[in-house]
């Protein structure tokens, strides 16, 4: 079924807002390159986040914790460049803020000048407050990322459900409100109960996206390989897969190999 998004207007983080307001869902995707955000862009996607996911998918690490800064700027420069209408937003990687304040700006203005991102996205909550209130003192819209990190997977050890325990959802949700209250303009949920999403997104005035944290937050993200199938090995319980693209770029490309090794591909209409 067809839901291309016929409103054409620039998607800003007050248009956000308005949306949760209305109580209409958000729609958010990854995109790493030109090509692939075009595609995103012109279905009607309301946000597209180049995120540091771009460490596994893209450069085939383990984590996402090797991807550098200069590497996610040059993948945002030019996913950026095919974007018309979504909202850009641009992952800070491991090791860009977690030093000192200094450091966290300095890299936020760095993104913001080099990619043309319309917002940058942190996880934390109360360990990094402080630098997350001098880059929006700085005119830098943050969206917030709480539960599952996957920049702190060595602390936790695993990439299993957060907050399940009193304790850790108790402080997932004053981080929640201390994001919020330092101007966060939205914030991402990952891997927690559904109830306790729906709790938080009901707390929040801003946005409040899901990656696994139920059907009562304010929208939902995902991958974008992991969506269309490019991905293998990899299905939690949240992820939906709209298409089998690994299964038909492999038919289509097995097919080219073919024709060639026959002499079918060119044929006379496709020579000069």
């Amino acid at each position: 079924m067809s839901v291309h998004n016929e409103d054409n207007r620039k998607v800003t983080t007050r248009r956000l807002f308005e949306m949760k307001q209305r109580g209409e869902k958000i729609s958010m995707l990854t995109a790493y390159d030109y090509t692939m955000a075009n595609i995103v862009d012109e279905a009607g996607i309301d946000v597209i986040l180049v995120g540091d996911s771009a460490s596994n998918v893209i450069c085939g690490n383990t984590t996402t914790l090797p991807i550098t800064l200069d590497q996610m700027i040059f993948l945002a420069k030019s996913a950026i460049r095919g974007i018309k209408r979504a909202l850009p937003v641009v992952d800070m990687p491991f090791g860009s803020y977690q030093g000192n304040s200094h450091e966290a700006i300095a890299s936020a203005i760095r993104i913001m000048k080099e990619t043309h991102a319309d917002g940058i996205k942190m996880e934390g909550g109360e360990e990094i407050i402080e630098s997350v209130k001098r880059i929006i003192g700085a005119g830098i819209p943050i969206m917030g990322h709480l539960g599952l990190m996957p920049q702190s997977i060595n602390k936790y050890g695993s990439y299993n459900v957060r907050a399940q325990e009193e304790e850790e959802a108790e402080k997932l949700i004053r981080d929640a409100h201390l994001l919020e209250d330092a101007g966060c303009f939205a914030l991402v949920l990952e891997k927690i109960p559904a109830k306790l999403g729906t709790q938080i997104a009901s707390e929040l005035s801003i946005p409040v996206i899901g990656i696994g944290a139920g059907g009562g937050v304010d929208g939902q993200v995902l991958v974008i390989h992991d969506m269309l199938g490019l991905t293998q090995g990899f299905s939690p319980r949240f992820l939906r897969r709209y298409a089998n693209l690994r299964e038909q770029m492999n038919q289509a490309i097995q097919h080219y190999i073919a024709d060639v090794k026959s002499s079918d591909f060119p044929n006379e209409k496709e020579q000069y």
